[in-house]
């Protein structure tokens, strides 16, 4: 590292280690392109998004990363199952319309996101812990100026830059790029806890997703993990959550037993981890990237933890860029709104479509119809397994007309049925 007023020349800089970037630059390294990545936190670390979608197993398999995910020991994972109101209903990912895996893993964040971190370090990445970027020039090259862990700052110079950062959301606070989200502000509370779940019909192999049984715009999410362990939290618009008292445990405690299914399910769980919020997770940006810069996963849009989407959306994002900064480097011209925002925001408009039909209730129609049509659930279960780029699937390619499509079909079956 140089020091003083030397200024460090790399081919790429990649901020923050988390999924999206060890898969960056291991992707990078693959073509002979060396990246720098510059990481603020120490490893392991907490963070949550447990849930992964069999997509992400594709990405890694590119990245070379498959063999170590698959050695961890993380819990196997298979479908989502949904509960309201003592309904329950299952998707199995292997029974899809989009061609790929079907399985995938439920994973602690501290521990999935080192073996990614670590797994880029053997194939010869350099990750760099404890570096915190606090300004960047566009003027030129791009330039940061980087504070490592003891508070010694330095600067880097690199023919691109792309943000991985995560919820820190690193360039588009520097470069004012933050924009409001489409979506409502809502809030989570969450937590690890010993499940200590007896129930022989509980199913570890899925992320439980259950509904309020009085107001569906909340919902809470169960991710079994190997050891016995689960992530639960629950997702609700603030005003929702402000009738809690109590600490956080207290508060999550209180609402989680208000769903008559999680609360027999948990009836022995002992919290193991300090409750948590997130509030006004979602975000959005008026840039994606130029010829300078790409925001990566969360540094660009987040959504809403509801389908999991979120480390999906980074590591997909991440081989995007990775094949536009590749041909770039080599000279190439690349349009990098037509070639990497467009083709990225396919995938997370089509998320975007099942989540605002989540909150307004139309997707969990579709979600709890009792007869559904086995070709469509298909077509669905792709986009819950992370399949939200094929547009092969009419349910990405005419996402929002395809929805209210099969809406009308299951109303108008439950009103011929009554």
């Amino acid at each position: 590292m140089n020091t003083a007023n030397a200024v460090e020349q790399v081919d790429v800089v990649i901020i923050g280690a988390g999924p999206s970037g060890s898969v960056a630059a291991s992707l990078l390294k693959q073509q002979g392109v060396d990246a720098l990545v510059l990481e603020r936190a120490q490893f392991p670390r907490f963070s949550i998004g447990e849930s992964l979608l069999p997509c992400c197993m594709t990405v890694l398999a590119q990245a070379g990363m498959t063999e170590a995910v698959a050695e961890a020991g993380f819990q196997f994972k298979n479908g989502a199952a949904f509960r309201r109101n003592g309904r329950y209903t299952t998707f199995d990912f292997s029974d899809k319309f989009t061609p790929g895996p079907g399985t995938t893993f439920q994973v602690p964040r501290g521990q999935f996101d080192k073996l990614l971190a670590d797994t880029a370090s053997t194939q010869g990445v350099e990750i760099r812990y404890g570096q915190t970027v606090t300004a960047v020039d566009l003027s030129a090259e791009p330039r940061l100026t980087v504070a490592d862990e003891n508070g010694q700052v330095y600067s880097v110079q690199a023919k691109y830059l792309l943000d991985a950062s995560g919820f820190g959301r690193v360039l588009p606070r520097l470069l004012q790029l933050e924009c409001p989200s489409s979506l409502p502000a809502r809030s989570a509370i969450f937590t690890h806890i010993e499940d200590n779940i007896s129930d022989p019909e509980f199913d570890r192999n899925k992320i439980l997703i259950s509904v309020h049984p009085r107001n569906k715009d909340i919902w809470y999410w169960l991710i079994p993990f190997s050891n016995g362990t689960c992530s639960l939290g629950v997702v609700a618009e603030p005003h929702l959550l402000a009738r809690l008292e109590g600490s956080l445990e207290q508060q999550l405690r209180t609402i989680v037993n208000e769903e008559p299914g999680l609360e027999a399910l948990l009836k022995d769980a002992r919290v193991i981890r300090d409750c948590a919020t997130l509030k006004g997770y979602s975000a959005n940006v008026s840039t994606l990237a130029s010829d300078k810069f790409a925001l990566l996963g969360n540094a660009g849009e987040f959504l809403d933890p509801v389908f999991s989407s979120g480390v999906t959306i980074a590591m997909h994002s991440a081989s995007l860029a990775c094949d536009c900064l590749v041909r770039q480097l080599k000279g190439e011209a690349v349009d990098w709104q037509q070639d990497y925002a467009e083709p990225l925001m396919l995938g997370v408009n089509t998320f975007r479509t099942y989540v605002e039909a989540w909150y307004d209730g139309r997707f969990q129609e579709v979600i709890f119809f009792e007869d559904a049509n086995p070709k469509i659930k298909q077509m669905i279960c792709s986009i819950l397994a992370g399949y939200a780029w094929d547009s092969n699937n009419p349910f990405v390619s005419e996402s929002r007309r395809r929805l209210d499509l099969v809406v009308n079909l299951c109303r108008d079956a439950v009103e011929e049925a009554l």
